[in-house]
């Protein structure tokens, strides 16, 4: 079976899971999302066996159960329609056969160059910011206490941005620069879910200021890693960081 038949195959196997978990109505669908995404991780695994070793078991392998679980966990919160189930089911196959492919470029690039590498790595950054915003979405929709959003958003964005600025380089070895920045960008993004938990706005508001935090600082600091950080690069992330904060500010209801 060739490399391109297993993603294929993955990714059907994934997709029906995802939609029979929701079909099923089990009390512990939860339960069930985890399982499924261990199941991706080892059926990412057995996809993209060749020319993943040491460290890349781990940066290679981050994203694909952690989009599964924010898919599922998103998925709870839509409503329990066909016309919804279908759709998403779709999307999240879709989505997880880019991200196969993408992983594989990574894991490719990491032994010799490969002209597709930039591409996977706007891939990559997009489907990040989707993982993310699925799963802060989440977080935000139980309603918890501030400082509880905030440990919940920090334990989700430390893998996202290991994962994240590790692309960059392909690293075979988390050193302390590595470290240093995945542990700095995720308590940056503690302290704005702290933030807004103290505003008056709705789940999807809240989850999509944190995206849009996630966006500047990760995309700024891919940028340094990669030393392509020049003055106009700033001036676009931060552009489009302010934009959706104005939005927000719009939107927000601040009756008294």
């Amino acid at each position: 079976m060739t490399k391109r038949q297993r993603f294929v195959l993955t990714t059907a196997i994934l997709s029906l899971g995802l939609l029979a978990i929701q079909v099923a109505n089990i009390s512990w669908r939860y339960q069930a999302i985890g399982v499924l995404a261990i199941l991706t991780y080892l059926l990412s695994a057995w996809s993209l066996r060749e020319g993943i070793d040491g460290l890349e078991w781990l940066t290679v392998l981050i994203l694909p159960p952690l989009y599964t679980a924010g898919v599922g966990l998103f998925y709870f919160l839509l409503p329990a329609r066909w016309l919804t189930r279908l759709p998403v089911a779709g999307a999240y196959g879709l989505g997880m056969y880019a991200l196969l492919l993408t992983e594989n470029i990574f894991s490719v690039a990491s032994i010799r160059t490969i002209q597709l590498f930039r591409a996977a790595q706007a891939v990559g950054f997009l489907l990040t910011l989707v993982t993310g915003f699925f799963l802060y979405d989440t977080i935000f929709s139980f309603r918890l206490s501030f400082w509880a959003n905030g440990l919940f958003v920090f334990l989700v964005s430390l893998p996202l941005f290991l994962q994240g600025l590790w692309t960059v380089g392909l690293e075979k070895r988390v050193d302390r620069k590595l470290a240093l920045y995945t542990v700095v960008l995720s308590l940056v993004l503690t302290e704005a879910a702290i933030l807004i938990s103290f505003w008056p706005v709705n789940v999807a508001s809240g989850s999509l200021f944190l995206i849009s935090v996630m966006y500047i600082v990760l995309g700024l600091s891919q940028q340094h890693f990669a030393r392509r950080l020049f003055p106009r690069t700033i001036q676009e992330y931060l552009g489009v960081g302010l934009a959706v904060l104005g939005i927000i500010l719009l939107t927000t209801h601040w009756g008294g």
